[in-house]
């Protein structure tokens, strides 16, 4: 864990010093001086070289992570659970940094509770693509490409976000260092009408792909099912018997 700076201090203390420039600006999420500590950090975070799949079928979604989570050139972990429920009905995908991933989702879950307490209904999955996207595009949660799927009353919804904010809905999309390889195998194999059973092989096929080719992806596979019913989520630490 490093230590803060005397400069970090200052920076936070700017707005009580008579500075308040920004006073407008996002209090959630805001970190001074966050792009120059990315910088900083380098190789020395835990980031997970990552390959994530987000397919669209009629019933649902169908989400698919590999299990490794890497430092440089090390594996530091061979279990890592890459997608996780963070609303009744839907389910976010991580690749990037690890620390930040896991803030991220835990403040998206607070959000989500908060937003059902407040109205007595769920929120779409447009009002949570929204959410990642301002939270990512604040600033505060650095290094982190995210698939967020999910199901509403329109129907199922992938949403492909980029860790400057941005959201793209999409039929199927993927992200991580084994993002070619997938891709290769989502456009050969994917088509529209795809049943839920035949997403998974599909993703299953595209995350094998990436783990064969791709040095930072590997160690299983994570397959989130998400439905009107809730999300399911199954870890197989090997492709065997996913046939």
């Amino acid at each position: 864990m490093r230590t803060p700076t005397h400069d970090e201090f200052s920076g936070r203390l700017d707005s009580l010093n008579g500075d308040h420039s920004n006073v407008f600006g996002p209090e959630l999420g805001e970190f001074p001086h966050a792009e120059r500590r990315a910088e900083s950090l380098g190789d020395k975070e835990t980031k997970t070289g990552t390959t994530t799949v987000g397919i669209k079928t009629e019933e649902g979604v169908v989400l698919a992570t590999d299990m490794r989570a890497s430092m440089g050139y090390m594996v530091s972990s061979k279990d890592v659970q890459k997608v996780e429920e963070i609303h009744p009905t839907g389910a976010l995908t991580i690749a990037g940094s690890v620390s930040a991933a896991q803030s991220l989702i835990s403040s998206l879950r607070a959000e989500v509770r908060l937003y059902e307490a407040r109205r007595g209904e769920d929120m779409s999955m447009q009002a949570l693509s929204t959410l990642v996207g301002n939270f990512l595009r604040s600033g505060g949660f650095y290094i982190v490409q995210p698939i967020l799927g999910g199901v509403d009353e329109e129907g199922g919804h992938i949403y492909s976000i980029d860790p400057a904010g941005s959201v793209l809905e999409e039929e199927y999309t993927v992200t991580g260092s084994g993002s070619q390889y997938a891709l290769g195998v989502l456009e050969r194999e994917y088509s529209d009408g795809l049943s839920v059973d035949e997403a998974k092989q599909v993703a299953t096929n595209a995350i094998r792909a990436a783990v064969e080719r791709d040095l930072a992806s590997g160690n299983g596979i994570n397959i989130a099912v998400v439905t009107e019913d809730g999300v399911d989520i199954q870890r197989h630490q090997n492709f065997e018997g996913l046939e």
